[in-house]
């Protein structure tokens, strides 16, 4: 990763599990920096996955992940027939569109991770066969898990987005700091 995380203060876990998340989110975002939506939606692999497609993707997941967390039904449901959407800009979405809206999704997100009154409370993972029946995950792990979903993804999105026109994470880190410095 090319970036310095400043994960926290003393003793401060969610604060850390937190900010690596952020550092994740970051790295996928960069990865679309100054993208048109053509551009992040082409696939230049033998892989289906486009760059807005992994944004859109990522941030349903957390929401998803979130909801179940909360014990509350999912705001976009996905099933077998419908899972490919998920990677998918659709009824005329932009990037732009995918970003706000995962942008709100990481609000909530932080919200409620800030506000559990314990990282130790747990949560019934959904019916599935990769789960153990009646199966339970601490809000740590839900954490955990959402920094590991976002952290593959950021890794794909590094190699499509080189494949596209030849930017590293290390040059788009670059770009960012220099549109923020400007």
């Amino acid at each position: 990763m090319p970036t310095h995380v400043l994960a926290e203060a003393h003793g401060d876990e969610r604060g850390a599990l937190l900010a690596f998340l952020e550092a994740q989110r970051g790295g996928l975002r960069r990865a679309v920096l100054g993208l048109t939506d053509d551009r992040a939606t082409e696939r230049p692999s033998a892989s289906e996955l486009t760059l807005a497609g992994l944004v859109k993707h990522v941030a349903e997941t957390e929401q998803g992940w979130v909801e179940t967390a909360q014990e509350r039904p999912h705001s976009i449901e996905r099933n077998q027939d419908t899972w490919h959407l998920s990677f998918q800009l659709e009824d005329g979405r932009t990037l732009a569109d995918v970003l706000t809206f995962w942008d709100g999704v990481a609000r909530r997100t932080e919200e409620f991770i800030r506000t559990v009154p314990s990282l130790d409370d747990t949560f019934p993972l959904p019916k599935a066969p990769w789960f153990p029946p009646e199966a339970r995950q601490s809000m740590r792990w839900l954490v955990l898990h959402l920094i590991e979903e976002t952290a593959r993804h950021a890794g794909h999105a590094d190699i499509i987005r080189e494949s596209l026109d030849g930017k590293t994470a290390f040059e788009l880190v670059d770009e960012e700091r220099g549109a923020r410095e400007a």
